[in-house]
């Protein structure tokens, strides 16, 4: 398997993972989480920083969906479907701007 199809295979696996395999929050929550579509408040203002602003997070964020009601197993996953849901839209960006490029 040439390297580039390997780097391409652990990365669908990685999102496979996120947005698929067990865990304390939704599949649906992740998947809005990974996509920063839909996601609900209080979580929606704490993933669009993920995505957008990663240096405003603040404690802040967290406390308000803790007080929602969500466990910080699930604030861990969702934070991780976000960045990496970011990571990937980056990726896929990086991957067409080389496919024109060449």
């Amino acid at each position: 398997m040439p390297d580039e199809n390997k780097k391409h295979a652990l990365y669908q696996a990685l999102v496979d993972r996120v947005l698929n395999g067990e865990g304390r929050a939704s599949a649906r929550l992740r998947a809005q989480a990974f996509r920063n579509e839909g996601v609900p408040p209080p979580l929606d203002s704490l993933v669009a920083k993920i995505a957008a602003r990663p240096t405003e997070i603040t404690t802040a964020d967290f406390i308000a969906a803790k007080a929602a009601g969500r466990s910080e197993d699930e604030l861990f996953e969702v934070v991780v479907c976000a960045a990496v849901g970011q990571s990937a839209r980056l990726y896929d960006a990086g991957l067409a701007a080389l496919r024109e490029a060449t």
